[in-house]
């Protein structure tokens, strides 16, 4: 309701503005109730502070945003709702500037360090240099989608989280991991993955999902969202409608999902509906084509799929498109009419078009044209800094010196879900030398190292622990799946370990389950065919 009459005061208050459609549009604010009336004898109470709105910002915050945009001309409201990507350590302030943008988003070749990080973000901060923040975005799920890694503490992949079931440890991760990147001025993390992986045929999410089970990825995700909040951090839940059911990936082509719009909703929706309850802010939506709905459009396109999400789940936040510069979109669509299409099927910020200044007049040139109305942009700078005014709310952001704190926590989440699917529960699984084979030389390192540490011999002799870094098995008196479980149900190795991750910690974890040290906790997350030990239930 409230989406629909923000959309109807637009209508009439953007009939008084230009009809060019090149000055400043005034938008309307989202509709706030009218106080509660007395009788004379009673005497007024004080008027209650607005509560937030259901995504984050307060009224006051919309408000003021609405009253920044209606100041902006179309050129500067076609770059707020633009976050682009860049090459290279040194960021673009020079096309921040000129295009206005809403933001940029960080990728790994523009990260050498903390400190580095650090000091391209108060850059771009500068160049921005308006009331509210510049969103500073990043990719940092952990485990192998994780652009910052040491010093910075690295986490294992969200999958430990569905092993360990440990909604409380969940929180703690996000909590600690946003405030790692705003001590780097982070503004916004596009985590926690809500995606509901299908198996081994899923080739894009696989363990950067919590599990296979709707509730469990669900539960997970809303306690993830919890953490980021509490760190001052926009977190950005996705990849509506759901990319784990898929069998391909939108970086390389364009995916088809073939169920129909009921098991969608069982299974795929789930843990986005819980999201949206739990107060998301925003929500990313993937580039799928979702046959049952509007076939043969990218879902991040799509007025009807954008439709299921404010209209079904009801979700009134920021809408993020992923990335323009992936296959499935810019295969077929130029960045001017991706940027374009996007925004009028409702999204509200365009994600790494591929040429963002194409994107950014094409937007102009739509507007001018009708095809792309007026309030609909306005709508979209709105949405965009009304969040941004909320995350300058959360104050300054935590001292540098937080950054690479959190190793032991990232330990507890890794020990928490490592998994034995073969073997004891409890005891010693190795004698006091063994040999590391497979994985790759920073595996092996690593697990040597954290061997060493617990007074474990690393040699040519002993039992073999075999690290597997994929879907491919091997022979060993140990086998460990560094990633998703499911090459374990090959192998007949006498014990069989899911670990979720390859960080310091997870090795940790493993070295300590191996000899003995800490019991294994963790169930499996996922069906894996030839299994028949799940875990060790605690």
């Amino acid at each position: 309701m409230r989406r629909l009459l923000l959309l109807l005061v637009g209508a009439l208050v953007l009939a008084a503005c230009s009809d060019d459609g090149s000055g400043p549009a005034t938008q309307p604010t989202e509709p706030t109730a009218s106080p509660p009336t007395t009788s004379p004898s009673e005497t007024p109470s004080p008027t209650p502070t607005p509560p937030p709105l259901a995504w984050g910002p307060t009224q006051a915050e919309y408000d003021e945003a609405a009253r920044i945009v209606s100041d902006l001309s179309v050129e500067r409201q076609a770059g707020q709702v633009i976050v682009a990507r860049y090459a290279g350590l040194e960021p673009p302030v020079d096309l921040i500037a000129e295009l206005g943008l809403g933001g940029v988003i960080l990728m790994g070749d523009n990260v050498e360090s903390p400190e580095q990080v650090s000091r391209a973000s108060a850059a771009i901060q500068e160049a921005g240099a308006g009331d509210y923040p510049v969103i500073v975005g990043i990719d940092q799920e952990g485990g192998s989608v994780a652009r910052i890694r040491e010093p910075a503490t690295e986490f294992p992949a969200y999958m430990t989280l569905g092993a360990s079931r440990d909604t409380a440890m969940a929180t703690d991760a996000a909590r600690a991991s946003g405030e790692e990147l705003r001590a780097m001025g982070l503004t916004m993390v596009f985590a926690p993955d809500a995606d509901v992986t299908t198996g081994p045929d899923d080739p894009t999410i696989g363990s950067r999902s919590a599990s296979s089970d709707p509730a469990l990825v669900a539960d997970i995700v809303s306690a993830s969202l919890a953490g980021y909040a509490e760190s001052g951090i926009v977190a950005v839940a996705k990849h509506f409608p759901g990319h784990g059911s898929v069998p391909a990936d939108s970086h390389e082509e364009l995916p088809v999902q073939s169920a129909g719009l009921d098991e969608l909703r069982a299974r795929d929706f789930v843990p986005f509906q819980a999201a949206v309850a739990a107060g998301a802010e925003a929500v990313m939506v993937a580039h799928i084509d979702v046959e049952a709905v509007d076939p043969g459009v990218p879902s991040s396109l799509s007025p009807a799929v954008i439709g299921l999400l404010r209209d079904e789940l009801g979700f009134d936040g920021v809408v993020v498109t992923d990335a323009q510069d992936m296959a499935a979109i810019s295969d077929g669509y130029g960045s001017g009419a991706a940027a374009v299409r996007s925004l009028a099927a409702g999204a509200d910020i365009v994600l790494m078009p591929a040429d963002p200044r194409a994107a950014h007049q094409a937007i102009v040139d739509a507007v001018a044209s009708g095809e792309l109305p007026a309030q609909r942009l306005a709508e979209a700078a709105i949405r965009g800094i009304a969040l941004m005014l909320h995350q300058a709310a959360a104050g300054a952001p935590p001292d540098p010196g937080v950054v690479g704190s959190n190793g032991g926590l990232s330990y507890e989440e890794s020990l928490a879900g490592v998994t034995v699917v073969a073997g004891a529960c409890e005891g010693p699984l190795v004698g006091d030398t063994v040999q590391v084979v497979g994985g790759t030389d920073l595996d092996r390192a690593r697990f040597t190292e954290a061997a060493q540490a617990a007074g474990l011999t690393v040699g040519s002799s002993g039992e073999v622990v075999r690290l597997l870094g994929g879907t491919d098995s091997g022979a060993g008196d140990v086998v460990v799946a560094l990633d998703t479980p499911y090459a374990l149900g090959a192998s007949d190795a006498r014990v069989r370990i899911a670990l979720y991750g390859r960080t310091p910690g997870a090795f940790r974890a493993l070295v300590d389950v191996l000899r003995g040290a800490a019991p294994a906790a963790g169930m499996l997350p996922v069906l894996v065919d030839g299994v028949e030990q799940q875990g060790c239930p605690g």
